[in-house]
């Protein structure tokens, strides 16, 4: 694998930023942060307000609850985040996303980096993000306060799968969604547990055996938890009933 030229950075705008690097800053994200493996700033998307209240939003255009991040705030701050870095994809974290997968995370973790715009109250105005070309990205079908835990999500997926973050690259390769099925069950020692062992297939040391017993309990799983996965997996790779 060629070595990257700049290490993969990632822009968050946000109106909290004292909420990063938060987690990021921690395990393995935070190691990797310390050894300049990856770079994070995040910038406060109020300093781009023009009034002395430093207003960021108003009330909906039709009426309605609550209030709405004002376009023309939040494009100052992208315009101010891109001029420094015009090669990023801008992410806005949003209910209404795409749901992110694994797919994305892979392509996003093997570029230059991302902005991730973390929004707040009822939304953003849709001016903006049609004409800054924002791709919205969804962590599930429930919705959170703002766009910052999706954000801290969103970039340790990607951080994890840089190189030199995990330890052992294998583990990066055999975990849920990589191959299109839920991951199957890890044991460890103790050998026993409150009357629960481990599976004798994992102590027989045949790894022929051993795999084939993984893939067939994530297969399991798989149909059981995420018929939408299993369904997608069938079609594409011949999975069983």
């Amino acid at each position: 694998m060629a070595e990257r030229a700049a290490p993969w950075r990632a822009e968050v705008l946000t109106l909290f930023p004292a909420m990063f690097p938060g987690p990021l800053g921690l395990s393995l994200a935070g190691r990797a942060l310390g050894e300049g493996l990856w770079r994070l700033t995040s910038t406060d998307i109020r300093d781009f307000a023009t009034d002395r209240h430093r207003s960021v939003d108003d009330t909906p255009a039709g009426g309605g609850p609550g209030m709405v991040m004002r376009a023309d705030v939040l494009a100052s701050a992208i315009d101010a985040v891109s001029a420094r870095a015009p090669d990023l994809p801008r992410i806005l974290l949003s209910p209404r996303g795409a749901p992110l997968t694994q797919a994305r995370v892979r392509e996003l973790s093997g570029g230059p980096g991302l902005i991730a715009i973390c929004g707040r109250f009822e939304g953003v105005d849709q001016r903006v993000i049609d004409r800054r070309g924002l791709e919205e990205i969804s962590l599930g079908d429930f919705v959170l306060s703002g766009g910052e835990i999706g954000a801290l999500a969103l970039i340790d997926a990607c951080v994890r799968l840089l190189g030199g973050v995990m330890g052992e690259v294998l583990s990066g390769l055999e975990e849920s969604f990589e191959s299109g099925l839920l991951e199957y069950p890890h044991y460890t020692r103790p050998q026993d547990f409150e009357g629960a062992g481990i599976p004798q297939v994992l102590r027989s040391g045949d790894h022929g055996a051993i795999a084939r017993w993984r893939r067939l309990e994530a297969e399991r799983i798989t149909r059981a938890r995420r018929p939408d996965l299993w369904a997608i997996y069938r079609k594409g790779s011949g999975g069983r009933d």
